[in-house]
């Protein structure tokens, strides 16, 4: 008892000497006449209005994020663009989903960021008011941090590169990219992994940081096309004037026209000679991810109209 007593009166001490530094808390133990008690009443005031004065302070900066995160998310409203005669509103709505997904996913990340920031200041605020040392404090939090700092270097890898993935909107959900180790569509996508699902179902789970190159499939438009190989006696014009034919079809066709192709399809003439045929490649530019339902329906147009002009395409294969 003899040596909780002498702590308590330096404790009582230290607190009564802060309050007097403090014009908030003398004022308030001027109001109770600066009886013994009066700073220690004045400072536990004091640190609740510290603590609701951070609280506030954190929620304020939440709504602020969440105004900044809607307007990005819903900037740039969707316009309706037109490309030769074509409405490019799947285009828009497509990017729109990313660029919402993308700042709802920086929202929550800078919520978490002011969160640790404003609280852990109060924490150390209400600390010192109590006349405990934070120096100690402070430096055991860095040695601590820079611990786990070494021993999560992998985490904090693919945090900071799943970061910079959806700032710089490399990929989205509904993509289908190549991140090197597999192949597929883009299910999910958080700060530390990204899900793909392939062909054959498989699912993958990739860490971000592993990722060194992607190749997206299907960002902004994507494009089908098919290469025609037939022999070298054919009629080279005769040749071109039907694929031309076929492309103005495919064109015309109103239900591909409206929900899969962008932009009249081309031909690109003669792409290459082989040991054994002439190569046409004839192509269309599609919405994302559609490219895969044009190419076929090309591949059946293009069969159809070589066989009722009866020129064979031949086989490339030695």
């Amino acid at each position: 008892m003899s040596t909780v007593l002498p702590d308590f009166d330096r404790v009582t001490t230290q607190m009564a000497g802060a309050c007097k530094d403090d014009p908030i808390c003398s004022s308030l133990a001027g109001m109770l006449n600066n009886a013994w008690w009066a700073p220690l009443v004045g400072s536990a005031i004091v640190i609740v209005l510290i603590l609701v004065l951070g609280f506030v302070i954190r929620n304020l900066v939440h709504r602020i994020i969440t105004k900044v995160v809607n307007r990005a998310a819903t900037s740039g409203s969707i316009t309706s663009k037109f490309r030769k005669g074509v409405a490019t509103d799947g285009i828009d709505a497509l990017l729109h989903e990313r660029r919402k997904q993308r700042a709802e996913t920086m929202g929550s990340v800078l919520k978490h960021v002011a969160s640790i920031v404003v609280l852990g200041t109060t924490v150390l605020t209400v600390l010192d008011r109590l006349t405990i040392p934070i120096a100690p404090l402070l430096t055991s939090v860095g040695i601590l941090g820079v611990a786990i700092g070494f021993g999560a270097q992998e985490l904090v890898k693919d945090f900071i590169a799943g970061m910079f993935m959806l700032l710089e909107d490399q990929y989205g959900v509904g993509d289908v990219i190549d991140a090197g180790a597999a192949v597929g569509t883009v299910e999910a996508v958080t700060l530390r992994v990204t899900r793909l699902r392939d062909v054959d179902g498989r699912v993958w789970y990739v860490r971000n940081g592993t990722i060194t190159r992607v190749g997206n499939e299907s960002q902004g438009w994507s494009r089908a096309y098919m290469d025609v190989p037939v022999a070298y006696d054919a009629d080279v014009v005769g040749v071109r004037v039907l694929l031309e034919h076929v492309a103005e079809e495919l064109w015309a066709d109103s239900e591909l026209r409206e929900s899969k192709i962008v932009e009249q399809p081309q031909v690109f003439g003669v792409e290459q000679l082989s040991d054994s045929s002439l190569v046409f490649r004839i192509t269309a530019k599609t919405l994302p991810s559609a490219q895969a339902e044009v190419s076929r329906e090309l591949r059946l147009r293009v069969k159809t109209a070589l066989d009722a002009a009866d020129i064979p395409m031949v086989s490339t294969t030695p």
